[in-house]
């Protein structure tokens, strides 16, 4: 922009210098200078011409260049990168690393001050010593240290499970970015089925206007393929309002400003690719919920572990130091060491019941882990036929039945501008080829987000 500008103006600074010139140049009245002038005059015009069309092409090429093409692999990668619930997981998984950290951690010491063996106000004392002593206290916990490890395990396997889940829901994401952009694709294509119908409405529509003042044609058929052109008008605008909705959809998940303009591959051809071996253990291997169960698990069972620690004492060391408030007495101290004892009936029966509840969830848990991966290879078994139904079903449409309504349509027009068909006869084969197309593009559709479910399944 700055150099259009520029050129613009020296060339506008040179048309001045030259008008100054054949200023003076008129004086002198040479016919010769006179003839160069002009030619000079009409080189600067298409000059200026030229200028002013690289300059409109140029902004055309700048109003092309700002609206990107984005492909499907392109909004993955940003969807994995910018999306704020994601980073939300990553975060999460960093407390529990701090939280593990702050497990070991021992209790505060506890300090106190006071009087020991004083007497009431009032008391008659009999010998100095019954004056009592002023006593300063030390307290601390010492823990067990096996207890201490066990609780840090069992912590920090959560920051596990949590990554699993960011792993989990940006197949979820992927999925459904996966469906918006077929949903997207799907819709351009319908965009262009309708386009062409309406091109051949208003071919129609200006033949009967052509006929009706010499009753070749009726009034009545001028306005059916008015009500027919706008039938069509109304059915892109919906198109129009799936692509705006799955734009902004896109859009608020790659973490960008819902009406930020982008297009997409218009030539992407989705492919389904079915998974080798469906067995178990690949598909344990394979999925990434499955992986947050064992996580799951294996917290569970450090949990198991911690917990069975509890049956280890745990330690106090006091100290206490006396001086009395009489002089002549010596000043006194006391040290104590305490233990506790969790292997006592009433206190023992709290960690054991806990281990055996959790030692059933275990259990449930691993049961869970088996129905669903069982569940999830017969689910894509069936998939995988359906979705070789839905291909079959749509390579016949194409191949047979749309060429074939294809030509009588062709068939139906020809006769109809050679004045040997009526119109409803002719719309009639043209709603039939529509609603095939659009019967295609919906199943399309259909084979598209089956294919997307499939992927889910597999986390590819």
């Amino acid at each position: 922009m700055y150099n259009i500008k520029f050129i613009l103006r020296h060339f506008d600074w040179s048309v001045a210098k030259w008008r100054n010139l054949s200023s003076s140049l008129s004086l002198f009245k040479d016919f010769s200078a006179t003839l160069e002038m002009t030619h000079f005059w009409a080189s600067l015009r298409v000059n200026k011409i030229v200028l002013l069309m690289v300059a409109t092409t140029l902004f055309s090429f700048k109003a092309t260049a700002q609206t990107p093409v984005l492909s499907l692999d392109t909004i993955l990668n940003r969807i994995d990168q910018n999306n704020l619930q994601l980073k939300s997981y990553g975060l999460k998984a960093e407390s529990y690393q701090y939280n593990a950290k702050a497990a070991t951690a021992w209790m505060a010491p506890m300090v106190g001050i006071g009087t020991f063996m004083t007497p009431y106000p009032g008391q008659m004392v009999m010998d100095a010593k019954d004056k009592g002593s002023v006593m300063f206290q030390v307290e601390q916990d010492i823990p067990n240290f096996g207890k201490l490890n066990a609780e840090r395990k069992f912590i920090e396997s959560k920051a596990k499970a949590e990554r699993t889940t960011r792993d989990v829901t940006l197949n979820d994401y992927k999925t459904q970015a996966k469906k918006l952009y077929y949903t997207w694709l799907v819709a351009q294509q319908k965009l262009a089925v309708l386009e062409k119908s309406s091109q051949i409405m208003q071919t129609m529509k200006k033949v009967e206007e052509i006929r009706y003042p010499f009753n070749q044609s009726k009034l009545g058929s001028v306005y059916q393929t008015s009500a027919k052109l706008e039938e069509t008008e109304n059915m892109k605008r919906m198109q129009e309002g799936e692509i705006g909705r799955a734009k902004a959809w896109l859009n608020s998940m790659m973490n960008q400003q819902g009406n930020t303009e982008f297009k997409i591959d218009s030539s992407y051809i989705p492919q389904f690719v079915a998974a080798t071996s469906l067995d178990t253990s690949s598909l344990a291997l394979s999925r990434k919920d499955i992986a947050k169960m064992d996580y799951n698990i294996q917290s569970m069972q450090l949990n198991i572990e911690a917990m069975k620690k509890q049956s280890r004492p745990g330690f106090k060391l006091r100290f206490d130091h006396m001086s009395p408030l009489a002089g002549g007495m010596p000043k006194a101290f006391s040290v104590m060491g305490m233990v506790s004892i969790p292997i006592a009936p009433w206190s023992s029966k709290m960690y054991k019941s806990e281990v055996k509840g959790m030692q059933y969830e275990v259990e449930a848990m691993q049961m869970e882990k088996a129905a669903m991966l069982q569940e999830t290879q017969g689910m894509l078994y069936g998939m995988q036929y359906q979705i070789k139904t839905m291909q079959q079903q749509i390579a016949a449409m194409e191949q047979k039945i749309i060429p074939t309504l294809q030509k009588t349509l062709d068939v139906n027009v020809l006769s109809y501008r050679e004045n040997k068909m009526e119109l409803p006869e002719v719309i009639a084969s043209w709603e039939a080829l529509n609603m095939m197309q659009n019967n295609v593009l919906d199943e399309k559709l259909k084979l598209y987000l089956m294919i997307a479910d499939y992927e889910k399944e597999l986390y590819r």
